[in-house]
């Protein structure tokens, strides 16, 4: 299984569409916050299980602030992280995770990607595709593949 991993758009959908383009449609997308209004345009677009969440900057949105969701054997724990302190450190996300028994935990809101391994769990943040803070500022998102075997591999991908 394909999964599209999305965060921080904040509304502008240009360099989503771009990476349409360049992946082809997923199996799944998953939008981890700061949509802005454009999620119908997003499940609409990507044509594929779309499992979002609220971020901070989604003040009039009906979407779950959290989420939890299973894909093959794996939980994943899904939470734009503003209320876990993802700026300053990770490990109270990942003490979550594992409290909900999560291996797999995803967040947004720091705009930079994060891909690691903490005590076990996958924690994963595809970056922002609008407005990114890290070195070099390019717009990022994340492909996660999880086999028929249920083996998880993850990359970061730049938009250029």
């Amino acid at each position: 299984m394909k999964i599209l991993v999305i965060s921080d758009t904040h509304g502008r959908d240009e360099n989503f569409d771009r990476v349409l383009e360049i992946e082809g449609k997923p199996d799944m997308l998953i939008h981890l916050g700061d949509i802005e209004g454009s999620e119908h345009y997003i499940e609409s677009a990507a044509g594929c299980r779309c499992e979002m969440i609220a971020g901070n900057n989604d003040y009039f949105s009906d979407l779950p602030m959290e989420k939890e969701i299973y894909v093959g054997n794996h939980k994943i724990f899904m939470t734009h992280g503003h209320y876990y302190n993802v700026s300053v450190e990770t490990q109270t996300i990942v003490n979550e995770g594992i409290g909900r028994g999560a291996d797999i935990v995803m967040f947004g809101h720091i705009h930079r990607p994060v891909y690691e391994n903490e005590n076990g769990v996958l924690l994963l943040n595809p970056g922002s595709l609008s407005l990114p803070r890290q070195i070099g500022h390019e717009p990022t998102y994340a492909i996660l593949t999880i086999d028929d075997d249920d083996d998880v591999k993850c990359e970061i991908k730049y938009l250029k």
